[in-house]
């Protein structure tokens, strides 16, 4: 096992998201936000009234909502990898990952990979409908997390280990926005939590935090690494993540979609 004493060189998610001060990657959240904030999936304003419609795909915003979305998803990668090389602590899932990565021996890319597969799996009982970006998730964010660690060494002062887990954290929160504002779907873990959700009726806070907490333990169990990264991770997700959707909404666009998913959930706040 891993307390955060030395950087990883195999291995680092969730983000998201990712969240009180239970280890999880985004701050829990009971109910959505004052429409101050994109949501993940299309809604309809007023379709009577030929109102917007906020999941479309139609319009001259899709080939920057398809940017956004791919952008968002390699530098969510890229910034996991980036927690991967500064050794201080994890997201939650990526705690996971990681730790199944020491056991089979497996790239912490890969493994992200299958989990992200079998959890979208899980959405089938669930009654939960996949979004181009949900899919994309699954493949993106562990090939761009392979990709930076190939490409970013080791680090062992820690002097270079403290900002390199603030990059992570900050470039983190900028992903989440793209990603998320493109409104192409919510992420499979993101996903599963809110399908617990709503088919349980238990809130989304009770859902990500057993979820989460669940997942962190495995994962320490199986060697992954949780320190102070992962605490900071779970503060401060949240409002950075709020800060970039603003950041990088856009604007709604009239007629259908038939890349979106309907009824996506309302208030998470991402984990890859």
């Amino acid at each position: 096992m891993t307390f955060a004493s030395k950087p990883q060189s195999v291995t680092c998610q969730a983000t998201t998201t990712t969240g009180g001060t239970s280890l999880s990657a985004t701050p829990p959240i009971d109910s959505p936000p004052e429409d101050t904030s994109p949501k993940d999936g299309p809604t309809t304003d007023n379709p009577a009234a030929g109102g917007p419609r906020e999941g479309s795909a139609s319009g001259s915003g899709l080939p920057r909502r398809l940017v956004q979305l791919y952008a968002g998803l390699a530098l969510y990668g890229a910034s996991s990898a980036l927690l991967v090389r500064a050794g201080l602590g994890l997201e939650p899932w990526n705690v996971l990952h990681q730790g199944l990565a020491e056991l089979t021996g497996l790239s912490i890319g890969v493994v992200s990979i299958v989990v992200g597969a079998v959890v979208l799996l899980l959405w089938i009982p669930l009654r939960q409908r996949p979004g181009l970006g949900t899919v994309s998730n699954v493949f993106v964010v562990g090939l761009a997390m392979d990709g930076t660690l190939a490409a970013v060494p080791d680090a062992h002062a820690l002097t270079v280990r403290v900002p390199l887990l603030v990059a992570g954290i900050v470039l983190n929160g900028a992903a989440t926005g793209l990603y998320i504002a493109a409104r192409f779907g919510p992420g499979p873990r993101d996903g599963l939590m809110t399908g617990l959700h709503r088919r349980t009726g238990r809130s989304i806070r009770v859902m990500r935090t057993a979820v989460e907490v669940a997942v962190v333990v495995t994962g320490f169990a199986l060697g992954g690494t949780i320190g102070l990264g992962t605490l900071l991770y779970a503060v401060s997700i949240g409002p950075l993540a709020q800060l970039f959707l603003r950041v990088f909404a856009v604007p709604a666009a009239s007629g259908g979609s038939t890349v979106v998913a309907a009824g996506s959930p309302q208030g998470a706040i991402l984990r890859p």
